[in-house]
């Protein structure tokens, strides 16, 4: 032992419990005197001040000296207490041991309390809405279509101050959010605040009670939020007759909102062409690159006279800037490695977040975000719904605007018929025109061959979707203006087709061949078995929805999806543009 730690006989230095293994030349610790081996570890440090006696012999443990059994005596006869008091140490060690690991179980069973006391935390910050909607929300194999509100409203802590005060706000900032049901792309598409439109009635629920909120035609569309008691089922309700896309659920924040999550991220990168200093919302910025927080970061995303032609229509391309920019700095690893950001994240977003009942709980937050966690940022695409002047505005008084439908309408097919606006959707459609491409070289080589007369065609008409009598009129046609006597008619088909089919076997492929060249029919109609028929068995010519009338070409060319209008306002989230 250490001079400096010399005391009673029965207390063990801890360095003395490091002992030289001589068969791996590691230092290794060992709490009791056998010849049992621990993990291997560096040793401490012992004291530099030494005794002037002569070093001991390394304490070696050899294998062949038994371990002492309590009541035995040292080699000599001599007994000695020594080994009784060293497992009483070893005792003792085992003890705190075992207290250590039933501290660090109740730390687990402690942290998992905590966990579920943050979450319900994290629930109570939530404010739910009853839009008196049916309480359903989006599913797991369809599109999701999630409205996000940002109000104006001046009341509230964080709120005020703004101008306007205690006002109960507007529909001020709205995105529908479509997400595709691959989940691979979404569409962000801002409403105009200032776009004529109709409000549908509405019910609205009050202190528990229905108010059924009258209609409003050609108004400002966020009146749908706010104005006459309307909640924001009743912008949801606005949205889906606008668009004709069914909302699933819907967000809301404020002022407060804006504030405290970019504050909580560690401020939004922002970028600005020119200096910036507008008296209205006190955005006072240098040209260059800024990382905006708190009331700058709202002054940012409120300014309507610092940017482009000072319009609302620009301010929702700054808006959508930052909010592309906020994504970002949100899936950034600095924001998800670090614990400090994330808690104060989900702190601000739940504090700021008023949802309706369909997602209104952590569980339910936590589910939406799993199924929009894959997205690459270079897929979701912010966009305007296309607009124009209103004409029924006062001479040089672009006040409000109206939809422009030339361009409105083909967007929003896209929307509804889930078709993405970035270049994912042209990968898919390139994938698919390889797979089409090779399908149609088989299938045009079912065209390829002799042809068998008319007299021996066989074939049996059924009506599976065409107009009523199809088939009657099809088999008479097929008689006396082709020669094809040996046709029947069998009437409707148990199942409808969408599209005309041709079923015949290999061994009768002259006849379908020749039946196709009077039918007009696709190879895309043509179905052919694996097996023979028999002889003088018959085709089955099921008539689908395509079918017009005998003679009439079924041949008709693919639907191309619907494409982006030309000159379309759109900005992919993952890229970073200046304010100008």
């Amino acid at each position: 032992m250490d001079a400096q730690s010399r005391g009673r006989a029965d207390e063990i230095d801890p360095a003395d419990q490091w002992v030289l293994n001589p068969r791996t030349g590691n230092y290794e610790l060992q709490l009791d005197h056998s010849p049992a081996q621990q993990p291997t570890v560096a040793p401490p440090r012992r004291s530099r001040r030494r005794t002037p006696a002569a070093p001991a012999a390394p304490a070696v443990p050899s294998p062949a000296v038994p371990k002492p059994r309590r009541g035995d005596g040292p080699p000599g006869g001599r007994r000695g207490g020594r080994s009784r008091k060293a497992g009483g140490a070893s005792e003792r060690r085992r003890k705190r041991l075992a207290i250590t690991g039933g501290t660090v179980a109740f730390l687990l069973v402690g942290g998992s309390v905590g966990a579920y006391l943050y979450f319900e935390h994290l629930n109570s910050n939530l404010n739910v809405i009853d839009t008196g909607r049916k309480a359903g929300s989006f599913k797991r194999d369809q599109p999701i279509n999630i409205l996000v509100i940002g109000t104006d409203k001046r009341s509230g802590a964080g709120n005020q101050g703004y101008g306007d005060t205690d006002s109960v706000g507007h529909a001020d900032t709205t995105i529908l959010f479509h997400v595709s049901k691959d989940r691979s792309n979404a569409t962000a598409l801002s409403i105009p605040r200032d776009l004529i439109t109709d409000i549908p009635a509405c019910p609205t629920k009050v202190d528990g009670s229905v108010k059924d909120i009258p209609a409003t035609k050609a108004t400002r569309f966020n009146n749908s939020l706010g104005q006459e008691g309307r909640d924001p089922g009743c912008t949801m309700r606005t949205v889906e007759e606008l668009t004709g896309v069914p909302v699933d659920n819907f967000m809301m924040v404020d002022f407060n909102a804006v504030k405290s999550l970019s504050t909580a991220v560690g401020g939004v990168p922002v970028c600005v062409e020119k200096d910036v200093k507008d008296e209205a919302s006190k955005l006072d910025l240098k040209a260059g690159e800024h990382r905006l927080e708190g009331e700058q970061a709202l002054a940012f995303v409120r300014t309507r006279h610092a940017f482009g032609l000072k319009s609302d229509l620009d301010r929702i391309k700054t808006q959508q800037q930052f909010l592309g920019s906020m994504m970002r700095e949100m899936k950034s690893k600095q924001t998800l490695t670090s614990p400090k950001k994330f808690f104060s994240l989900a702190e601000a977003a739940t504090k700021s977040l008023t949802v309706d009942q369909g997602l209104g709980s952590i569980g339910k937050l936590t589910d939406l975000a799993g199924e929009l966690k894959d997205i690459d940022l270079k897929n979701v695409t912010f966009t305007t719904l296309p607009v124009l002047d209103n004409p029924n505005d006062p001479p040089n008084q672009n006040l409000t605007v109206v939809v422009n439908s030339a361009q409105a309408d083909p967007l929003l097919e896209m929307i509804r018929g889930d078709v993405s606006l970035t270049e994912v959707e042209k990968q898919k459609e390139a994938a698919k025109e390889a797979a089409d491409s090779e399908a149609k070289s088989k299938q045009d080589a079912l065209l390829q061959g002799n042809r068998a007369p008319a007299g021996d065609v066989r074939v049996e008409v059924y009506n599976g979707g065409g107009p009523a009598g199809s088939a009657s009129t099809t088999l008479t046609w097929l008689q006396q203006s082709k020669g094809v006597y040996r046709a029947s008619n069998h009437g409707n088909a148990a199942v409808k087709l969408g599209s005309t089919q041709l079923e015949y076997a290999p061994n009768q492929a002259d006849q379908a061949r020749a039946l196709a060249d009077m039918m007009g029919l696709s190879t895309s109609a043509l179905k052919i078995g694996t097996t023979d028929a028999a002889p003088k068995a018959p085709m089955k010519l099921t008539l689908g929805a395509d079918f017009k009338e005998p003679g009439a070409p079924l041949n008709p060319a693919a639907a191309t999806p619907p494409q982006a209008p030309e000159g379309l306002q759109r900005l992919e989230a993952d890229k970073a543009v200046c304010a100008k």
